[in-house]
């Protein structure tokens, strides 16, 4: 009976040491919590194995992926506040023309009323471009499904988009020398998302690369598709060829007289979304090449 008891009382003394432990360490995990405001970087410890640790990896854990998204909605908070301000400033612009140009018509003082017109149209289809980008770029950022993956046949696919942008691209006085092969190439793609790229390549072509020619050709190499893209126009320096995709990077050359800096952001989001990929060369004086790059995977019989 003695021997029980006393062995009753060091259990006893165990569980009440363990119990004053686990709350000394819930008071320290308290506290770490109340003053993580101060030291977002710091992390808890605890000595030892066993559920105590386990629950403090844990915690570690949640916090550590809480300070990842913070940063990552830090750093969009910021690149969208830095989007609205190069934005408005974009649009500032033609929208003083267009307002300058449309008061001088409404006055009757115009002689050129005719260049009025025109001018005051070419601003409005800036303003217009300015929109759409900013649209594509939210919805893009944005969570809703937007994808709709199916196959289709790419070289049919490429020349329905570019026929879309023959007046465009008459109107602009830009040749365009296509060469797409008249076989059928069944590749996952989303047809809006495609024709966006399409279109945003020839757009930036036409607008910074001040081109007046623009070669596309399809190809297929191995598994994989390449859609190129060239224009004759402004070269690309070969330091900003790294960051042309980044959103809301301007070139410090020609090319970068006006744009949002989006177009070709745009492109990349959308490439990665069809689990592709973009990439681009420039030669001084030459060819400013860009290659949209899908997979094209070899489907069994």
């Amino acid at each position: 009976m003695i021997v029980f008891c006393v062995i009753l009382i060091f259990v006893c003394t165990g569980e009440l040491f363990y119990i004053l432990h686990i709350r000394k360490q819930l008071g320290e995990w308290l506290g770490f919590l109340k003053n993580l405001n101060k030291a977002p970087e710091r992390k808890s410890f605890v000595k030892g194995n066993g559920i105590l640790a386990d629950i403090n990896f844990e915690l570690n854990r949640i916090l550590e992926e809480s300070r990842r998204q913070f940063v990552k909605l830090q750093r969009a908070e910021r690149a969208n506040q830095q989007l609205l301000t190069d934005l408005s400033h974009d649009v500032r612009t033609p929208l003083a023309s267009l307002t300058g140009y449309l008061e001088s018509l409404d006055s009757c003082n115009a002689p050129e009323q005719e260049e009025y017109i025109h001018v005051a149209y070419r601003k409005a289809l800036d303003l217009q471009e300015l929109v759409d980008l900013l649209f594509q770029w939210f919805k893009l950022t944005s969570d809703e499904p937007r994808y709709q993956m199916r196959d289709y046949d790419i070289n049919e696919l490429t020349r329905e988009v570019i026929i879309e942008q023959i007046p465009i691209l008459e109107k602009r006085q830009v040749s365009l020398s296509a060469d797409i092969p008249d076989d059928e190439w069944l590749v996952r793609a989303d047809k809006t998302a495609y024709a966006r790229i399409i279109n945003n390549l020839l757009s930036n072509a036409m607008k910074h690369g001040k081109c007046s020619l623009i070669e596309l050709a399809v190809r297929r190499r191995e598994e994989e598709i390449l859609v190129f893209v060239s224009n004759d126009g402004a070269s690309i320096p070969e330091k900003e060829l790294p960051f042309i995709f980044d959103r809301l990077y301007k070139c410090d050359s020609a090319r970068s007289e006006s744009g949002s800096g989006l177009g070709l952001a745009i492109v990349r989001e959308l490439a990665e979304a069809m689990s592709g990929k973009i990439t681009a060369e420039s030669v001084p004086g030459g060819k400013t090449t860009f290659c949209l790059i899908l997979p094209f995977p070899v489907r069994k019989m």
